[in-house]
């Protein structure tokens, strides 16, 4: 008797879980929303929220605030939103760096493979493989070569331990062998003045910070890291085309939710911002921006937040890279 009673508890609590989440779900949202962008105002994926957020605000009827809440290498932010309560009002815009700090810390203050809803892939970046024209490489193969010939001799920028700049260029020395001395730097525009100044050799660097040296030949671009070519630089190969079999480094940024938020709730953000996000005077401000609109499925960005999750443990792993406290 006691067991069927303890049953029965179990199932009217079930119900009125469920009762309170659609309640939840029905009457969101009724108080202004707020998505949390873990970096300082400026960078792209600050421009991204605030390109969204007024298009969500009007479709939802409710303000939807950007708030930078920026520090510890994204993990304040993203600490603040997997701390939220699970009602839809705190989002969170973030990078592949979500992905990247469960291989890289020995300890976070959150869990990133369940505490956070992937809901949709917002926009991704090509990243470029580039080197001082000054360099005698005019090709991936002949940069491998160079590298080779000598090991250690030449140098990278890049945007800190861990950061995607960093990850991509690990996975390269991975896929070819070779190796490169790397050299942070604070942004991936000082990245790019760094190369082109001739204080790196070499350097993978986003397509919005370097479009306009590459085409004015202040760098020479050897490939793209996406598994196709970019529409912004057709005639620049895909690093796989150009003798790297298999390499593929896609940088992207993503809208997530708390776990536990009701389903509908979901749903009803992952649609709004994926409207938003194709609204033509925002779709051609990020492709302006050398950004490619993706707006995904919530299923799709949850299997690519696997997989990132579980191919940035193996990059850490292999590149013997050291873990971060």
């Amino acid at each position: 008797m006691k067991l069927l009673w303890r049953f029965a508890s179990l199932l009217l609590l079930a119900a009125l879980g469920l009762h309170a989440g659609a309640a939840l779900a029905q009457s969101y949202p009724s108080r202004p929303i707020r998505i949390v962008v873990p970096y300082p105002a400026g960078g792209s994926i600050d421009t991204t929220a605030r390109l969204i957020s007024p298009k969500m605000a009007d479709a939802l009827n409710q303000a939807v605030l950007v708030e930078n809440r920026p520090g510890g290498g994204a993990r304040i932010g993203e600490d603040a939103v997997a701390k939220a309560a699970p009602d839809g009002y705190t989002m969170l815009i973030d990078t592949a760096s979500l992905a990247i700090s469960p291989a890289l810390y020995r300890k976070l203050p959150f869990d990133a493979a369940k505490d956070f809803i992937p809901v949709t892939r917002l926009v991704a970046t090509t990243l470029i493989l580039a080197v001082n024209p000054k360099l005698p490489a005019a090709s991936i193969r002949e940069l491998i070569a160079l590298a080779k010939s000598s090991p250690g001799g030449l140098n990278h920028g890049h945007t800190g331990l861990g950061t995607s700049l960093h990850m991509a260029m690990a996975l390269l020395k991975l896929s070819t062998g070779i190796d490169f001395l790397g050299i942070p730097y604070k942004g991936d525009g000082l990245v790019s003045n760094a190369l082109i100044a001739g204080e790196v050799d070499v350097a993978i660097v986003t397509l919005p910070s370097s479009l306009t040296l590459i085409k004015a030949g202040r760098m020479r671009a050897l490939g793209v890291s996406s598994a196709s070519r970019s529409a912004l630089l057709p005639d620049v190969p895909t690093i796989a085309e150009a003798g790297v079999t298999g390499y593929e480094y896609g940088a992207w940024q993503g809208l997530y939710l708390p776990a536990k938020t009701p389903r509908d709730i979901v749903e009803l953000i992952q649609r709004e911002a994926v409207k938003a996000l194709n609204m033509p005077d925002v779709r051609d401000r990020i492709l302006a921006l050398g950004l490619e609109p993706v707006g995904s499925t919530q299923e799709e960005a949850d299997a690519r937040y696997k997989a990132d999750l579980a191919k940035f443990a193996r990059i850490v792993r292999e590149a013997r890279i050291p873990l971060q406290d």
